[in-house]
């Protein structure tokens, strides 16, 4: 365990360095696309509290969508990672993008996306559907945490429910969301590393290599959990400052 060979490790810089851009890759895809969809299914799920819409038809609309919703939300939730993105690779990958009849994608520029950038594809999509879920939990968590009085106040003045989201609501929620949304970030780039399973070059994959390479196992390891523990302290640390308040960020 003491006798650790750092030297094996200087040939494998380039690996490591592609492996973390990979990482930080996958993390900013998946924050912003789980971002907007959380935002999405956030409002959607919050929707019951507003008012009911004049429109049986409507009204109808919202209810289905909301039942939608919490069924998206408990498969992604309820269901390991490793698990969806196995199944986004293995079986929506094909459906969407194939050679033969694939959806948004066929013949020959299927055929190269898939060999040139389908394991980033697959990759990203299942961490931004799994990120929108839980995103979409914090939301809708931030939302109720608001006081009722404030949105039926903003009712009495005449606006709609989506001003009152917009200029009463959400500006206090966000606020209040942004501790558990750094934590999602957090876990984002650790769960990053499942994603090795389907091939993609990123820091578990390159340790792999050099531990398969060497039969040596505690130096690559060693060397990406301390990668890991630099990124998540940073933003750690972003969290800490975006929780201050604003007269005291600049200290």
């Amino acid at each position: 365990m003491f006798d650790l060979r750092w030297d094996i490790l200087v040939g494998y810089a380039p690996l490591f360095a592609a492996g973390l851009r990979m990482t930080l890759q996958l993390t900013v895809v998946a924050i912003c696309g789980g971002l907007l969809l959380g935002m999405v299914l956030g409002l959607i799920s919050s929707s019951a509290d507003a008012p009911r819409p004049s429109s049986a038809l409507s009204a109808t609309g919202w209810k289905v969508l909301r039942v939608v919703t919490r069924g998206y939300v408990g498969f992604f939730r309820g269901t390991p990672l490793f698990v969806q993105i196995l199944l986004v690779h293995f079986a929506l990958m094909p459906v969407l993008i194939h050679p033969d009849g694939g959806l948004l994608l066929s013949g020959e520029a299927a055929r190269e996306f898939r060999q040139n950038h389908g394991a980033f594809f697959s990759g990203a999509l299942a961490l931004t559907l799994n990120a929108g879920a839980y995103i979409s939990e914090i939301l809708r968590a931030g939302i109720q945490s608001i006081h009722g009085g404030q949105t039926q106040a903003a009712y009495s003045i005449g606006l709609t429910h989506r001003q009152a989201m917009r200029y009463v609501v959400l500006p206090q929620a966000l606020r209040r969301m942004v501790p558990a949304l750094v934590n999602e970030a957090v876990t984002l780039v650790k769960d990053t590393s499942l994603v090795s399973a389907i091939g993609l070059a990123e820091l578990a994959l390159a340790a792999r290599t050099v531990a398969g390479a060497y039969s040596r196992y505690w130096e690559p390891y060693l060397l990406i959990s301390a990668i890991y523990l630099v990124i998540t302290a940073v933003l750690s640390a972003l969290a800490k400052r975006l929780e201050a308040p604003a007269h005291l960020r600049g200290r």
